[in-house]
Formats: structure tokens, C-alpha cells, sequence
């Protein structure tokens, strides 16, 4: 590995040992001072590089593809506000538990603090979001230096995948120059002829990683495994909640669901609610319409509930399990405290798909059945059928039942998401379907879905709002340079929609002009823009009819469905009561 000046080694040897890490992508945002970064990336064989003009949608597309990948993605930036445009999806990775080093180039320690151009405080920029930060070393033609250099890529990979998965920052000093440039021996900046034959462990690393990291599962031991099997063995009838998750479990909670014979509930996002166990044991998608206190003010209440994952989108979810006083046990491998209604009684310890396949063994019982969930799930069914189409659920609804087998589903936050937690049936399918709901923003939505397909040879579809497309409306950008087609279906409600489900719209002013802030605008012109194709249709027999047609052709078709935010929200409150009233 020779080098014509230092800087170009040591971007070498960091992007090298990168590789040997695990990180096998990497997006690149351009700039000055992370030439020596980018140069190497794209020199290096066994690194697929995306470009990306746009640092805030290349940070949003490297979170998307680690979503999909639950690999480790790279980030290179220049220094500056470049960098800080890092920051929103690093708080996202932090929040949902997925992998991303970021790069982020920076003027040398004497030019910091100096009034340089395009310096700013880069050190621990981003604070506690990440799981490991270090501001490395200035590029130095030392043997030691680049030893540390080569550990300190090893560690940082190994924090953002370990037990509590996560962002992890290095900040990389480069002097100029910066490009590839020889220059004269006796300089400070030259690599001698011949120091990297004379250096091969520095230079070259070894075959793997330089330091390996050898990381175990946490588990419970024998008598907290036998005191929660014995729990679960006294329960009369218990539940498995499934929230948002960073990593899958699902053949694991299967088996602890046909063990213990409780039913899932299976949030969208937890990889629960699709897939073909759900013919083999009760997976429940639709509570988040009729777990009203008054339909469960009768039911019998559950003994024990077992939680894995975030929260659950739903909010009746999460209030009728504060209701039930039922004990709860609360998994979760990092030990932190994933449960805001404060009404768990059992924080676990533990990898969840472990523990689960470990009590599945313990277990000898049969819970009580529950009729009531079955009851409830098919008179939500029956009353969806009169309206399913016409209204924004039903568009949720139809995008999940006819997604293609299999298929990557990413769904944007504010309606889409309770849209689909709400409307959206299980099925026998392998759908993979991804939301940004660890910090739960609208921003760099469409750069995440299409980060995720590029990842994958499934099928992608975007179920977005008009808000958050308008918002990352440059990450459009990506799907020609980076070779990603897509079906976006792309709901206009021409604003804030959310904001009827709050109290604050029964107040207007400042409603309409504070809070709903209609827009107006036309999304049509960005496929001239961006170079797909574009149909506009309202909801109903129109949108199916252009969603499986899209789903059949080549390239991008955004399909952006026009609708009224009240009016579907009336629908949504119709549904609820009408189901309700049926069950009360």
C-alpha cells in the first residue's frame, strides 16, 4: 500500500480497516476536506459507494440501507455545517438502534478555534446520540499511529453493532494537501520509499479485523430464566406485545407464542405482523381500533404481558395495557427503560430471541384463549369493508394487502404510520416493513426508503405523506444516482393532517394557518425533475388500479393519491365507534 503523502495513507489504512470491520457500503456527501475519505472509498474494491449530493439525504439513505442490511453504513463528509446535516438521522439511529459510522473531515488542530474558513466545533458534535466517538489522530508516516488508527476503526465498529446497536463518530483531521498528490521526500507530509513494505502490519493490517472483538448474548441465568418460566406457567392467559424492533426475532417469538399459547400483537414495524407463522399462531393487527375502555372494561384481564421492542405505535395499545394492572415484563438487551406509561413491573435484561427460544424449552402450559381478541379483530374486519378504499386508512389497507411477495414496505410517520397500524391486516407474506420511529420525524423519509432498496432485490414501496415528501424532496435524487426504482405513493391531504386527531383543532385561528399549514402545492413537476413517472388519482378503484400497475412496471411511478384530512378523519372516528358499539 504505497502512498504519494500522508494523508492518502492514512485515509487508506482507516477505509481498509473499515472493510475488514464489516462496513461494506459507505454514502459520500462531496467536499474539500474529505478528499483524502472519498478518494480511497472509491478506490476500494470491496466498498460499494453511493453519492450523494446532500448530506442530510445521504445520512437519511445510510440509515435506511443499515435498516435493511442490520449491517453497519459509512458516512464521509466534509467538515462544517456539512457535517451538522448529519445530525438529524444520527438522532434517528441512536433512538432506533441502527448502525452508521459517520466521518466527518476536519481542519487540523492548529487551524481549530482560529477563525479558519468552514471550521466549526466538530468535537462530540453530536453528544450522547452516538455510542462511541473519537477524534482521530492527525495523519502521521508512524508505525503506531496507524496501528491505533486501525484499533480505533475496530472498536468503533464493534460499538455501533454491539448489544445496544448504534451511530458511532469519528472526527478525522486532514492537512493539506488533500488530493493524491506526491510530493518531495524531506517533506513533512511525504511517505518515504519503501515505509510500507518496511510497515506491513500498519500498512496492511492483517487478513480480518486488527483487533477482533468477541461479543456473547445476554442471558438470564438458570434461576431468573426458571422464576420468569415459572411466572409465565401460573399465568391463566397471557399476551405478547411486539413493538418496533432493530433487529429480527420474529421465529424466536413464534416459538414462545406456541409454547406458551398467548397471542401476539404485532406492531406493523416489529417484524411480527407479516410472514407465514401468522397461519400458525394468533397475530393481532387491529387493536389500535377497539381497545376502547368501554369494550375491555369486561374482558378478563391478562396475568402477565412479555414486551419486546420500542413502544408500540398505538396509543390505545399502550393504554389499555397501563389498564390491565397486569405484570409486565419489559426485554430488552441494552437494559434501557422502553416503556413511558410507567406501568411495567419487570425490566429483563436480556436478548430477546434467546430468552425466548430458552422458554419456550422451560415451558409446560396452555394459556386461556382469548375470544374477545378474536371477536374484536373480525368485527373490525367486516366494518372495514363498506369504506375500505374511500378513505386515507383504506389507502394504507390496500397498499400493505397488495404489496407484492415479498416486498420492503417503508412507512413515513404522522398518518401513514397509524394508518397501517391501524388498518393494515396481518398476512402470509415476507414483508419487510420500516419506519423512522425512534425520534418519530418527517424528515429524510423518502432518502431512508430509498437507502432500503438499495439494499435489497425486493420490491420498495413508499408509503409517504405530502409533508414529509415535500421535506426530503432531494432525496429524490438518489433514485438515479444510485440505481434505485421505487413505487411512492404519496397521500395529500395538503397539510398537517395529524393535527386533527389533537384537541387544538377544535381552535381556529390559529388551526388551519398554526397547525394544518395547507401548502398548496403541485408535486407533479418533480417527476420532470427527477425523471419518473407521475399519476394523480383520488382514493377508491382509481388508486388500486394505479398501484398494481405500478407495481408491475419498470422504473418509478409516484402515485399521489388527493384527499380530505378531516373528512378521513371523521371516517377513521366512524369506524372506531361503529366497532365499538358492536363490542360494547
Amino acid at each position: 500500500m504505497s502512498a504519494p503523502n500522508r494523508a492518502t495513507l492514512h485515509a487508506r489504512v482507516l477505509v481498509d480497516e473499515l472493510v475488514k470491520a464489516g462496513v461494506s457500503s459507505v454514502c459520500v456527501a462531496p467536499g474539500s476536506r474529505s478528499t483524502p475519505l472519498t478518494v480511497a472509498a472509491d478506490a476500494h474494491p470491496d466498498l460499494v459507494v453511493f453519492s450523494h449530493l446532500d448530506e442530510r439525504a445521504a445520512s437519511f439513505f445510510a440509515l435506511g440501507r443499515a435498516k435493511r442490511i442490520n449491517d453497519p453504513v459509512a458516512l464521509v463528509c466534509t467538515s462544517g455545517t456539512a457535517a451538522a446535516n448529519f445530525h438529524p438521522a444520527v438522532i434517528e439511529a441512536s433512538q432506533a438502534r441502527v448502525p452508521l459510522v459517520a466521518l466527518t473531515a476536519d481542519r487540523p488542530p492548529e487551524l481549530r478555534d482560529s477563525g479558519a474558513n468552514q471550521t466549526i466545533d466538530q468535537e462530540k458534535l453530536y453528544g450522547d446520540a452516538v455510542r462511541y466517538y473519537d477524534d482521530l489522530p492527525e495523519p502521521a508516516v508512524e508505525d503506531r499511529t496507524l496501528r491505533s488508527l486501525r484499533v480505533r476503526v475496530d472498536r468503533a465498529v464493534t460499538a455501533a453493532t454491539g448489544t445496544h446497536p448504534g451511530p458511532v463518530h469519528l472526527n478525522v483531521p486532514f492537512a493539506k494537501p488533500l488530493e493524491p498528490t506526491a510530493v518531495p521526500n524531506g517533506s513533512p507530509h511525504a511517505v518515504p520509499e519503501g515505509w510500507t513494505d518496511d510497515h506491513p502490519l500498519a500498512a496492511r493490517g492483517r487478513d480480518g479485523p486488527f483487533a477482533t472483538t468477541t461479543a456473547g448474548r445476554m442471558a438470564l441465568n438458570g434461576h431468573a430464566l426458571a422464576g420468569l418460566a415459572d411466572a409465565i406457567t401460573a399465568a391463566e392467559r397471557g399476551l405478547i406485545v411486539a413493538g418496533p424492533t432493530d433487529r429480527e426475532y420474529a421465529p424466536e417469538l413464534v416459538a414462545l407464542a406456541e409454547a406458551s399459547g398467548f397471542p401476539i400483537l404485532a406492531d406493523p414495524l416489529s417484524g411480527l405482523r407479516y410472514g407465514p407463522h401468522t397461519a400458525d399462531v394468533p397475530v393481532y393487527g387491529a387493536y389500535d381500533g377497539y381497545l376502547d375502555e368501554r369494550v375491555t372494561a369486561d374482558w378478563p384481564t391478562p396475568d402477565i404481558v412479555v414486551r419486546t421492542g420500542a413502544s408500540p405505535t398505538s396509543k390505545p395499545l399502550r393504554r389499555y395495557l397501563a389498564r390491565t394492572g397486569a405484570r409486565q415484563f419489559v426485554v430488552d438487551p441494552a437494559g434501557e427503560w422502553r416503556e413511558a406509561t410507567f406501568h411495567a413491573t419487570d425490566l429483563v435484561t436480556a436478548d430477546p430471541g434467546l430468552l425466548a427460544v430458552e422458554l419456550a424449552e422451560e415451558l409446560d402450559t396452555e394459556s386461556a384463549d382469548w375470544p374477545e381478541f378474536e371477536r374484536a379483530e373480525r368485527i373490525h374486519e367486516a366494518e372495514l369493508a363498506g369504506t375500505e378504499g374511500c378513505f386515507e386508512g383504506g389507502i394504507a389497507r390496500r397498499v400493505v394487502a397488495d404489496a407484492p411477495d415479498p416486498a420492503t414496505l417503508v412507512v413515513s410517520n404522522s398518518m401513514p404510520v397509524r394508518d397501517v397500524d391501524r388498518f393494515a391486516a396481518p398476512r402470509d407474506a415476507a414483508l419487510t416493513v420500516l419506519g423512522n420511529r425512534g425520534a418519530s420525524g418527517i424528515d429524510g423519509i423518502t432518502s431512508t426508503a430509498l437507502g432500503a432498496g438499495s439494499a435489497t432485490d425486493d420490491p420498495i414501496v413508499l408509503l409517504i405523506g405530502d409533508l414529509a415528501y415535500y421535506h426530503d424532496s432531494n432525496g429524490l435524487l438518489a433514485l438515479e444516482r444510485c440505481g434505485v426504482d421505487a413505487t411512492i405513493v404519496l397521500v395529500n391531504n395538503d397539510g398537517g393532517g395529524i393535527f386533527h386527531m389533537l384537541p387544538i383543532e377544535a381552535f381556529d385561528p390559529p388551526f388551519e394557518g398554526q397547525f394544518k399549514t395547507p401548502h398548496g402545492l403541485d408535486f407533479a413537476p418533480t417527476a420532470a425533475l427527477y425523471g419518473f413517472d407521475y399519476v394523480r388519482v383520488g382514493t377508491g378503484d382509481d388508486f388500486a388500479d394505479a398501484y398494481r400497475a405500478s407495481l408491475t412496471s419498470d422504473g418509478t411511478q409516484v402515485i399521489e393519491v388527493t384527499s380530505d384530512a378531516e373528512r378521513s378523519h371523521r371516517t377513521r372516528e366512524s369506524i372506531r365507534e361503529r366497532v365499538v358499539a358492536r363490542l360494547d
